[in-house]
């Protein structure tokens, strides 16, 4: 009786913790070329693509469930208690009251606005030196802009937006609000559209526009690069989370990402992009 005693005490304990059940961390998932790519022959092979088998490795405390969601289920998720994250945000004050953020994961190349070559002329009293003046564009009234409704686009340009006239955007919630407004716009029903010039190349691809039908426009005034983060539902186990995923990126070697993230770029950038990349990323290492 006592040695029966003696091995329960002994496997008790180890079948407890056998059967302990791990945490479920979700992964919110957008098709987001070139961060994630859900459909074809590039399928996988984005950024966060990438990245995201290799944060689920380094963190096997977890159940990972990966989902895929629209822009709008996506933040509502984030407000939710449960353990939920987001590979590919950018970061705000207004975020940072109901999302916990990781250090920075990848640079990003800003948003900026592209046009049809038919229709460059619409803009010439509001290009500068190579780039639009939207502040002065969306102020004049006589076209409208074309926008993924609830995206964050940078302080600056979220700034900008929040001040245009109402009836001066044409915001898109669908859950393929680019290649909306692409057709859009190749209908003749939209001049113009703010995007990633990565995201609006490949995105164009896969509407059949060709690349030389677009023309593609800095905007004056706004950042020329963001990071990108991942942010988790701002809970005692979201912070948490977001700890152990720092640890890892801290160990994860930034030139990696940076040279998948330039091979979207257009020729003519990745140079700039790649070494601006690289010295953000020292300085942060030092900080």
């Amino acid at each position: 009786m006592c040695a029966l005693a003696a091995i329960a005490l002994l496997i008790g304990p180890t079948s407890s913790a056998m059967a302990q059940p791990k945490e479920t961390m979700i992964w919110l998932l957008r098709d987001l070329p070139p961060l994630t790519i859900f459909e074809g022959p590039k399928k996988g092979l984005g950024v966060i693509d990438q990245l995201l088998p290799l944060l689920i490795a380094g963190m096997p405390q977890y159940e990972h469930t990966l989902m895929r969601v629209n822009r709008a289920r996506a933040l509502q998720m984030l407000h939710e208690p449960s353990l939920t994250c987001d590979a590919a945000l950018n970061r705000s004050k207004e975020r940072e009251r109901w999302i916990a953020f990781s250090i920075p994961v990848f640079r990003a190349m800003s948003n900026g606005v592209a046009v049809r070559r038919v229709d460059r002329e619409t803009l010439a009293p509001f290009i500068q030196d190579g780039e639009l003046d939207l502040a002065a564009f969306l102020a004049s009234g006589g076209e409208k802009l074309g926008i993924i409704a609830e995206r964050n686009y940078g302080d600056y340009l979220d700034a900008l937006l929040k001040q245009a006239p109402p009836d001066s955007l044409t915001p898109h919630y669908g859950n393929d609000a680019l290649g909306s407004l692409l057709q859009m716009q190749r209908l003749g029903r939209l001049r113009l559209l703010l995007g990633y010039r990565p995201e609006i190349r490949y995105q164009a691809q896969q509407q059949g526009i060709a690349e030389d039908e677009l023309q593609f426009y800095p905007i004056r005034g706004a950042e020329k690069f963001l990071s990108g983060y991942i942010g988790c539902t701002d809970t005692p186990k979201g912070r948490q989370a977001i700890v152990e995923i720092n640890q890892l990126l801290r160990k994860m070697p930034h030139d990696r990402l940076s040279e998948a993230y330039a091979a979207w770029l257009d020729p003519e950038s990745r140079g700039a992009y790649l070494e601006e990349s690289r010295k953000y990323f020292e300085q942060q290492a030092l900080e």
